[in-house]
């Protein structure tokens, strides 16, 4: 049984929801967002509460948590956003951001530039750091995921791009 399930979702001002058969949307200051809900999940509104329960069958508990999370992290998404902090450390390397493309120089022969797709907004305060902004907190774990992926930190000496609150291992030296 899904302890987190049980816990109601209060909304905060300005923010509108839409409970359709198959489909939660909500409305905020920074965007909407809409997702699928599951057949065996009840989703009720009132006094400004979400609250969720199972169908009438005993395995829909399993769902009702998952659903509530995801709502969750929609309602947080447009109500105040989320952010993705990315650190860059080797010689040579760094980022420029440029409208909706990323420009990433890691040590290759050649710079990346990569495309961010619509919703996810970057800075670069420091041409070694990247801070991704978005209100779809999914799409924004799946942007830093790839962009890290260009050159994941290796263990020897930590190069490589790193999300900001990664503890990277170190390894010892090979010795005479």
């Amino acid at each position: 049984m899904s302890r987190i399930g049980k816990n109601p979702i209060k909304l905060p001002s300005g923010v509108e929801v839409k409970i359709g058969e198959d489909q939660v949307s909500v409305k905020g200051a920074q965007g909407e967002l809409a997702t699928p809900i599951h057949s065996d999940v009840v989703i009720s509104q009132e006094e400004g509460q979400l609250t969720f329960a199972p169908s009438a069958q005993a395995k829909s508990w399993a769902m009702v948590g998952t659903t509530r999370a995801l709502v969750n992290n929609m309602v947080l998404g447009v109500s105040e956003g989320f952010t993705r902090t990315l650190e860059i450390n080797g010689v040579g390397y760094r980022a420029q951001a440029s409208g909706q493309t990323i420009n990433l120089t890691l040590g290759f022969s050649h710079p990346i530039e990569y495309s961010l797709p619509e919703g996810v907004k970057a800075e670069t305060p420091k041409n070694t750091t990247i801070v991704l902004k978005s209100a779809n907190k999914q799409q924004l774990g799946q942007v830093a995921a790839e962009i890290r992926a260009f050159r994941p930190p290796e263990p020897y000496k930590g190069k490589g791009v790193r999300y900001g609150d990664e503890q990277v291992r170190r390894k010892e030296a090979k010795k005479k």
